[in-house]
């Protein structure tokens, strides 16, 4: 599978290798992770991707990505889906960028191009959630036309709609 291209960001398709290295918090040969990567959320992604890989072989392309800098080369952050579509056509995403990546709209670039291949691969509905207290990632799915659906004690759930709508 070959990256996800944006004009600063590519989406680099993660292998179990990356996930081991990932997972253990030590980076590969050749590997440029910035200050902050990975995080307890991407570490998390990377044992969900390891888990997915023997139980059912790599989810490629619903797994998880690496999000890289053109620039330097470096990974800033993850994100992906959390399996392959069920029968209607639903999956769910999730994103993490290391701090000092924040704020510059790498999250929203990124996603944009998940969706996009999302659509693409036939997708009819994508599902994110974000804490009460994490605006920024409730903006980042605003902003890329995903719309808030419910909410709860703890998370605002959004949600994307492309094919036929399909009862919860």
């Amino acid at each position: 599978m070959t990256d996800l291209e944006t004009p600063r960001l590519l989406l680099h398709p993660m292998n179990a290798s990356d996930a081991l290295h990932v997972r253990a918090g030590t980076p590969g040969d050749g590997a440029h992770w910035a200050p902050g990567y990975p995080s307890p959320g991407e570490k998390a992604a990377a044992e969900r991707f390891l888990d997915t890989c023997a139980r059912t072989g790599d989810p490629s392309p619903f797994g998880s990505y690496e999000i890289r800098r053109r620039e330097d080369g470096r990974v800033i952050g993850g994100m992906g889906f959390h399996g392959a579509p069920d029968e209607n056509g639903n999956v769910t995403i999730g994103y993490g960028l290391v701090p000092s990546a924040r704020g510059m709209g790498y999250a929203s670039e990124a996603l944009r191009a998940l969706l996009r291949f999302a659509r693409e691969q036939g997708v009819s509905r994508v599902h994110g959630d974000a804490d009460l207290d994490n605006i920024a990632s409730q903006r980042v799915m605003e902003a890329v036309g995903m719309r808030l659906v419910k909410e709860d004690g703890t998370l605002k759930y959004y949600r994307i709609d492309w094919g036929p709508r399909t009862e919860e």
